[in-house]
């Protein structure tokens, strides 16, 4: 890679005109002078970002700077830092200062060691709205992921290149590119780094917490209707037939035929076939979705 950097740094930005020369200057105090570019992705900001990354851009080189055309999302941006990074380490940072680029050579070092660098929040400064279904989330994809990771939520984090790169077609797509990444089995060492009160503010209500929750569901749980609708129909159909069994066996003792007792395990066996229809669906409905996201994650309006 003649002539490129050694060390990309992605971060995503929304609305930080605040943030973005602290940001600048902090970050290129903490490489440290190791070749470095800082790639800084406008996720459709309404505010002078774009034009305070101009005007770094103008005086530091090293900073590229990439304006979407309008909000698409912390995850495509993401994907579009990644696919106009040149280094063979990356860096993803959030761009409010909660991150703090002072942590940058923690992870960095990890990289030595592994695939990925994964930072794990310590001291976290969010309030018991954020950080219980922040817990749920995690005990998710550590169960649906098999890896073994505290902070799958944190967004500082390092990669070797071929860690992101048989990945990059999914990233953006899906949430939680560290997870989607780590499902691999790439090589991972936690890295405790420090964890800033927002100086924008939080952007995740409850409601968006809740979205990310089913997200976790439906994108890191395989076939999550399949398994309700299987689950469904083989429980209702046991149930129908034990019933059934049941009501004979009471008919032939008693000799009085138990009307209510069958309608009962009638009912109850067209929940079993629903929830093998259900099933069904959910298979249809997952070869549709993978073909309608060919779709393009975001359009780019300007690139510095």
């Amino acid at each position: 890679m003649s002539g490129e950097p050694e060390l990309s740094i992605v971060v995503t930005v929304l609305n930080e005109e605040r943030t973005i020369d602290e940001l600048y200057e902090r970050t290129v105090a903490a490489v440290n002078g190791r070749p470095f570019e800082l790639v800084v992705v406008d996720d459709g900001s309404s505010d002078a970002t774009f034009e305070r990354l101009r005007a770094l851009h103008e005086r530091d080189p090293r900073v590229r700077a990439i304006r979407l055309a309008r909000n698409f999302g912390q995850h495509p941006a993401m994907h579009a830092g990644f696919a106009h990074a040149r280094g063979d380490i990356l860096v993803t940072m959030d761009g409010d200062l909660q991150n703090e680029p002072e942590d940058l050579p923690k992870l960095l070092a990890a990289l030595d060691r592994a695939d990925v660098a994964s930072g794990r929040r310590v001291a976290r400064r969010d309030s018991h709205g954020r950080t219980l279904p922040s817990r749920v989330i995690n005990g998710l994809l550590r169960s649906f992921t098999g890896v073994q990771i505290s902070d799958f939520g944190c967004a500082f984090n390092g990669y070797r290149r071929d860690a992101i790169e048989p990945m990059l077609g999914a990233i953006g797509r899906q949430k939680f590119t560290k997870a989607l990444v780590l499902s691999t089995g790439v090589s991972v060492e936690e890295v405790d780094v420090s964890h800033a009160p927002a100086k924008t503010g939080s952007r995740y209500s409850p409601f968006r917490l809740v979205r990310l929750a089913l997200h976790v569901v439906a994108g890191f749980w395989p076939q999550p209707v399949q398994w309700i609708g299987v689950t469904l129909g083989t429980v209702c159909t046991l149930a129908a037939a034990a019933l059934g069994v049941y009501g004979v066996a009471y008919w032939i003792a008693n000799a009085n035929f138990p009307g209510p007792l069958f309608a009962g395990a009638g009912i109850v066996l067209v929940l079993g076939v629903q929830g093998f229809v259900l099933a069904l669906i959910g298979e249809s409905l997952g070869r549709i979705q993978r073909d309608v996201e060919q779709r393009p994650l975001y359009r780019i309006e300007e690139e510095l």
